[in-house]
C-alpha cells in the first residue's frame, strides 16, 4: 500500500507539473487509446502498480486540462493544492459522514464549514446544510426544506403523507432559470413546466415589477449569478413583495453566492441574505475537487424535517448528525475539502480569487471589443459573452478554438443569438492565460472571418 500510493502521488504530480504545458482538450488518438482500458473482463485480476501504470499512460492523456488556467468552459473551478492534498488524505481515511458515530472528524469539520460560509457570505446564524454533490442537489434539498414547510403551514406532512391530496404550491422562476432549479422542482413533484416564469431584463434579470400574485403557497426562486451573464436578480425587492405575502425565496446562488466575499463585488446579492435557502456550488469558485456543494437553509428545523432518517439500528449521539441534513446517507466526507480550501486560502485569498477571475473576465471583454468583436452583456462578474458575426460565424470560432487547443470556451444562444460564452473561476488562470488565450481566440475569429 506504501510503494502504490507514493507511486500515485508521483504521478499525480507530475500530470499536475504538465498540464498547463498541454493543449486544453485530448488528441484525437489518446481518445482513441481509451479502448485499451475495455474488453472482456479478464479472469484474473491485475498487479495495483501494472494497474495504475496502465490507468496513467492511457487515462491522462485523455482527460481535458480543466485544471490548467486555459479552461473556460460551463462554470468549472480548478483544484487548489490544499484542497486537493485533503482529499487525498480523506480518501485514506475513507470516512462515512452519515452519522457522527461513524466519523467525528467528518461531522465536526462540517459544523466549522457550516460556520465559516455562514460567516462569510452574511448569512443568519440559524442556519442548517446538508453537504451535497453540487448545485443540482443542493436545490433540491433545499427545495425539499421549502416544500415541506410551506405544506406544514397548511396542516399538510408531505414526508409521511407524500403529494397525492396535498394542497397546491405555486412556483415563480425567471425565464432564465438555470436547468438544474427546473430539474430540482421536477424530482419534487413539483413540475418543469407547472412554473410561473417573470420575464427578465436584457441581462436577464427577473423584473421585480412584473411578478404575478403571491401568497404563503408560493415559493419564489431567485437566480444570484445569471449562468450566461453573470446578472443577479433583484433579490431584495422579491424578497420583500414575498415575505410580505408569507412565501418562501429560494436562491440560486452557484457561483455567484461567492461576490459576497469581495467588497467589489458583494452590492449585487443586495437583499439575498434575507431569503430563506441558498444553494452554494464549491467545486466552481471555492476550487475543490469534485464533486461539492452545499444547501444552505435559514430555520436549520426545515431543513432537518425534509430530510431526517431514522432507524434502530443508527447509532445518534449528542451532536450534529450529518446524514439529518442531506438526501444521502453514505457519502464521502467532502466537507474535508471544503475546509482545507478555505483555511489555506482564508478571507483575504478567497476575496483574491474572486476578484482576480473578476478582472480577467474584464480582460477578455476589453481584449475582445478592441479587437472589433461584439460583446453582448454587462460583464459584471466572471462571465463574458461574444458574438464574432453572424451566428454561423461565431459557431465557426468557436469549433475553430476548442479544436485548436490552446484554450477552451463554449457556446450557447444570448436573446437569439449565438454566442461564445467564457467563464472565469479557477485559481490557476493567470493573466499570461487570458492573453495567450486571446491572441489564440483573435486569431481564429480573424481566419473564420478572412480578415
Amino acid at each position: 500500500m506504501k510503494e502504490l500510493l507514493a507511486e500515485t502521488a508521483l504521478r499525480a504530480a507530475r500530470y499536475a507539473d504538465e498540464i498547463g504545458n498541454r493543449r486544453v482538450t485530448p488528441r484525437a488518438e489518446d481518445i482513441a487509446r481509451l479502448e485499451e482500458l475495455g474488453g472482456p473482463l479478464p479472469r484474473k485480476g491485475l498487479d495495483p502498480a501494472q494497474l495504475l501504470s496502465l490507468l496513467d499512460e492511457i487515462g491522462s492523456p485523455a482527460t481535458v486540462a480543466t485544471t490548467a488556467g486555459r479552461y473556460f468552459g460551463f462554470v468549472i473551478g480548478g483544484t487548489l493544492p490544499a484542497a486537493l492534498a485533503a482529499n487525498w488524505l480523506a480518501g485514506a481515511w475513507d470516512q462515512n459522514a452519515c452519522l457522527y458515530v461513524m466519523s467525528p472528524v467528518a461531522a465536526k469539520i462540517e459544523e466549522i464549514v457550516l460556520a465559516w460560509m455562514i460567516d462569510a457570505f452574511g448569512l443568519p446564524s440559524t442556519c442548517g446544510a446538508g453537504f451535497v454533490t453540487g448545485t443540482t442537489m443542493a436545490n433540491f434539498t433545499a427545495l425539499a426544506a421549502a416544500r415541506a414547510a410551506l405544506l406544514q403551514r397548511k396542516g399538510w406532512d408531505v414526508e409521511e403523507n407524500g403529494l397525492f391530496g396535498a394542497p397546491p404550491l405555486s412556483v415563480i422562476v425567471g425565464d432564465e432559470v438555470h436547468v438544474s432549479l427546473l430539474k430540482a422542482l421536477a424530482l419534487l413533484g413539483l413540475g418543469r413546466s407547472r412554473v410561473t416564469r417573470v420575464p427578465t431584463d436584457n441581462q436577464g434579470r427577473m423584473r421585480s415589477d412584473a411578478l404575478p400574485s403571491i401568497d404563503d403557497s408560493t415559493l419564489v426562486c431567485v437566480q444570484a449569478g445569471n449562468v450566461n451573464s453573470g446578472a443577479f436578480d433583484p433579490a431584495s425587492e422579491i424578497c420583500v413583495r414575498a415575505h410580505d405575502a408569507g412565501a418562501w425565496v429560494h436562491v440560486d446562488g452557484a457561483f455567484g453566492l461567492w461576490a459576497a466575499v469581495s467588497p467589489l463585488y458583494s452590492y449585487l446579492l443586495h437583499g439575498a441574505q434575507s431569503a430563506d435557502s441558498w444553494a452554494i456550488d464549491c467545486h466552481k469558485w471555492l476550487n475543490v475537487p469534485y464533486d461539492s456543494g452545499i444547501a444552505v437553509v435559514r430555520e436549520e428545523e426545515h431543513l432537518r424535517k425534509a430530510m431526517t432518517l431514522s432507524a434502530a439500528y443508527l447509532q445518534t449521539s449528542g451532536w450534529r448528525e450529518p446524514g439529518h441534513y442531506a438526501p444521502e446517507a453514505s457519502r464521502r466526507a467532502r466537507g474535508i475539502d471544503m475546509w482545507a480550501a478555505m483555511r489555506a486560502l482564508g478571507r483575504d485569498g478567497l476575496r483574491d480569487l474572486v476578484e482576480r477571475n473578476c478582472r480577467q473576465a474584464k480582460m477578455f471583454a476589453d481584449g475582445l471589443e478592441g479587437a472589433g468583436f461584439r460583446v453582448l452583456n454587462d460583464v459584471v462578474l466572471n462571465q463574458v459573452l461574444v458574438s464574432f458575426g453572424s451566428d454561423q460565424q461565431t459557431l465557426r470560432v468557436i469549433a475553430e478554438v476548442q479544436n485548436e487547443g490552446t484554450c477552451w470556451c463554449g457556446g450557447t444562444q444570448w436573446h437569439g443569438e449565438a454566442a461564445m460564452r467564457i467563464s472565469l473561476s479557477n485559481w490557476a488562470t493567470t493573466e499570461e492565460d487570458v492573453q495567450r488565450s486571446l491572441a489564440a481566440i483573435i486569431k481564429s475569429a480573424s481566419s473564420v472571418r478572412g480578415d
